[in-house]
């Protein structure tokens, strides 16, 4: 029968460390009591007091630092959903969204990317598209004609005039995107990419330069996107957005057309 207890964190380091096999580690086995890793041996690995790791384990000594945990979850050799699941029960929310590169876009996701009829493409948190489809090319922005730093939807909004006589309504679209890129970039936490972009952007674009400066906030889970088509006249594309399963840097975007 499972029982509950007060200590999930604990537990679950004793868990993750009971399962690992001390000899892949480096670590002379001998006899053992038990499986597994010695808290003193996960402690070494970790670069912490093992009289710290003890008390985390049982509980005891408070809450650990975000150093210390990515230091346990690297010592441990945690996957990406152990380590999420670390965090919820040390925090109460998931670690912090760091942006892979491109490189990391598996055929799968791209799979699943030409299985739907409606243009899609697939954003990072810093706004950089890293995937798409054939529809997204005719309708959106044939992305694989232009090199990879360029591919960023924030850079083509504000310095690209194609893009921006596209909008039907270029400002509010501009500001939107501004907006939630901000809370986005507060996800992401300190990253010079992000800085650079900011700082290229509010250069080059007195526009978005003020916009930023506004300081607003938004989200952007979904709405409706207004285009002046070259090719298709007016049309009205319904936006939804989905987190991609195993990366929280990524951001899949559905554009259906309305009736």
């Amino acid at each position: 029968m499972t029982t509950l207890t007060d200590n999930p964190l604990g537990d679950f380091l004793r868990a993750c460390r009971l399962r690992l096999d001390p000899v892949s580690f480096g670590f002379v086995t001998g006899r053992r009591r038990t499986a597994g890793l010695r808290r003193e041996e996960v402690a070494q690995l970790a670069n912490i007091s093992p009289t710290w790791y003890t008390w985390l384990e049982q509980g005891r000594g408070g809450a650990p630092s975000r150093e210390v945990l990515n230091r346990i979850t690297t010592g441990l050799r945690l996957t990406a959903p152990e380590r999420e699941h670390l965090w919820i029960l040390a925090f109460g929310h998931p670690p912090e969204t760091r942006v892979n590169g491109s490189d990391e876009v598996r055929p799968r996701l791209q799979r699943v990317l030409d299985s739907i009829a409606a243009p899609a493409i697939v954003r990072t948190a810093a706004w950089d598209v890293v995937a798409w489809n054939h529809q997204a090319t005719l309708v959106l922005k044939d992305y694989g004609q232009l090199p990879p730093e360029q591919r960023n939807i924030l850079r083509l909004l504000f310095t690209d005039p194609n893009v921006r006589d596209v909008q039907a309504d270029w400002h509010a679209v501009a500001r939107l995107v501004v907006n939630a890129f901000r809370a986005d970039a507060a996800r992401l936490g300190p990253s010079q990419d992000i800085d650079a972009l900011v700082q290229e952007l509010s250069r080059v674009s007195p526009d978005f330069d003020a916009f930023w400066r506004s300081n607003d906030v938004a989200g952007y889970e979904g709405g409706l996107k207004r285009l002046n088509h070259p090719h298709l006249g007016p049309i009205t594309l319904e936006f939804s957005n989905f987190l991609v399963e195993g990366r929280p840097d990524l951001m899949m975007m559905v554009f259906n057309q309305t009736a």
